[in-house]
């Protein structure tokens, strides 16, 4: 978000398609990057306009459900280490943006609460993808 007298910062493109986030999150739970180097916390607190907001959003709690998918269904805790990093990174994105983005973050933890209920085994690798995510994300 920025104050008074201040540009905001062009949110990368890559934060409002699923394909660039989807691979990124393929690095977690080390560094995650999307194309141009932008962290996904980045996504989040450097949107200013409604559309971006929404566009993030959207994007973040659709590859959310997609990795609940495949770590519920394939057993994948690759997938489940992703989640739990974005969970991690929108938690840290949204705490610069003075609540703006708190609903984004209760959606995508919802996710990660429902795949801890389906698949209590990939419970410790969502809990490491959150560490990593709220550390470096």
């Amino acid at each position: 978000m920025t104050g008074c007298g201040e540009q905001p910062t062009p949110i990368s493109a890559a934060c409002t398609q699923d394909a660039p986030v989807v691979t990124a999150l393929a690095q977690a739970p080390g560094a995650v990057a999307l194309p141009g180097g932008a962290r996904l916390s980045q996504c989040i607190s450097s949107g200013t306009q409604e559309a971006d907001l929404l566009s993030v959003g959207m994007t973040f709690h659709g590859v959310a459900e997609q990795l609940r998918a495949r770590a519920r269904e394939d057993d994948d805790a690759a997938a489940a280490v992703q989640l739990g990093y974005l969970i991690g990174a929108t938690r840290r994105g949204a705490a610069r943006t003075q609540g703006v983005m708190a609903e984004l973050q209760r959606r995508v933890e919802l996710v990660g609460g429902r795949l801890q209920d389906e698949a209590p085994a990939r419970a410790a690798d969502v809990q490491r993808g959150l560490a990593a995510g709220e550390k470096r994300g």
